[in-house]
């Protein structure tokens, strides 16, 4: 096995020089750097990490902490991150939290203690552990897809990346009011999330929008799973006065939501029209195919690491939040006949 001194004689340098490419502690002559790495490459040399680790007190590893990563979304924001985290030179540890605040302090600090440079986290709905973990400890750290306030004790923000959601979900809620529907209803996510509350807003502002009075009755929580939101649905639709239309809050709840019309014997968009927040693989393959709100989950994930890296390199620097815009994929399951689909995406941000 290669050694560092091995590269440093084949490269014509010191030993001293190649640490200082490897762990980036001065700077070096970029003719130098190249053949310092030309050699390794040569080589075979692989470093050591946890030598680099002792030098820089650097890990060159980010800590990724979300719930329910067999959910397609959450599983391309994986991909984002660690695209991402590889390509700047990092390695990625993942954990789910189950979104249960007591297990999420417990994971963060699991990551902590394995010395990661910083995390990625999706907090729960009650993140309060978490935050104060988090502070205490001064861990650089970015939230991701659902957002939070600023701590109550006054301390800096964090850095947060997400999506747009009230001003899509709104969007879906017109269309469907434009398709000439006034008892539309909310398959709503789970009490707490930014997520959540931030879509009931915007579903509240697309009625006002369409000119439609808000009904409490037609809101239901699926808690941003497939067993809530069938339950949820079946609710809706054992109403004396049922929807003629649908939004669901997300892809898994989306799920149930079609299980449940299923068991009632309803077809979309025929019996009840059906819009959905996020779009996933096979939305396209349904009959009808399903009109959506799509996230633009990995350039989410991506994003994050960026913020991160940014917020390692400065860590005075004002703690930022940044909304990514998402994308409206009309498609069928909406009413619209496929023959009047003159543009199949169109921005919703």
């Amino acid at each position: 096995m290669a050694t560092m001194a091995d590269v440093a004689r084949h490269a014509g340098v010191s030993v001293a020089t190649v640490s200082h490419v490897l762990n980036e502690t001065r700077p070096v002559l970029p003719h130098t750097r190249q053949a310092v790495l030309d050699a390794m490459e040569e080589l075979g040399y692989t470093p050591n990490t946890l030598a680099r680790s002792l030098v820089t007190s650097r890990t060159r590893s980010i800590g990724l902490a979300v719930s329910a990563i067999s959910n397609p979304y959450f599983t391309e924001i994986l991909q984002g991150v660690e695209a991402a985290a590889l390509e700047h030179g990092y390695s990625l540890l993942i954990a789910d939290p189950h979104d249960d605040p007591g297990h999420e302090r417990k994971v963060v600090q699991l990551l902590h203690e394995r010395r990661v440079d910083g995390m990625i986290v999706a907090p729960s709905a009650d993140p309060r552990e978490l935050l104060a973990y988090l502070g205490r400890h001064k861990m650089p750290a970015v939230l991701l897809d659902r957002v939070v306030d600023a701590p109550a004790d006054g301390s800096t923000g964090l850095d947060q990346v997400c999506a747009d959601s009230a001003e899509p979900t709104a969007r879906l809620v017109t269309h469907l009011a434009e398709l000439g529907h006034r008892r539309i209803g909310l398959v709503a996510g789970l009490p707490g999330l930014s997520t959540t509350t931030e879509r009931l807003a915007g579903y509240r502002d697309g009625l006002a929008a369409a000119g439609l009075a808000h009904d409490e009755g037609l809101v239901v929580h699926g808690n941003s799973e497939s067993p809530g939101a069938e339950q949820a649905t079946t609710a809706l639709l054992s109403l004396p006065s049922p929807p003629t239309a649908l939004v669901t809050a997300n892809n898994a709840m989306t799920m149930g939501a079609l299980r449940s019309l299923r068991d009632h014997g309803l077809s979309v968009p025929d019996d009840i029209a059906l819009c959905c927040f996020d779009d996933f693989a096979w939305a396209d393959l349904f009959s009808p195919r399903l009109t959506v709100i799509a996230q633009p989950s990995r350039d989410i994930g991506a994003q994050a690491v960026s913020v991160l890296l940014d917020r390692l390199a400065g860590p005075d620097r004002p703690a930022r939040t940044v909304r990514l815009p998402c994308t409206f994929v009309h498609r069928t399951s909406c009413g619209c006949p496929e023959q009047s689909l003159t543009s199949v995406k169109g921005t919703a941000s």
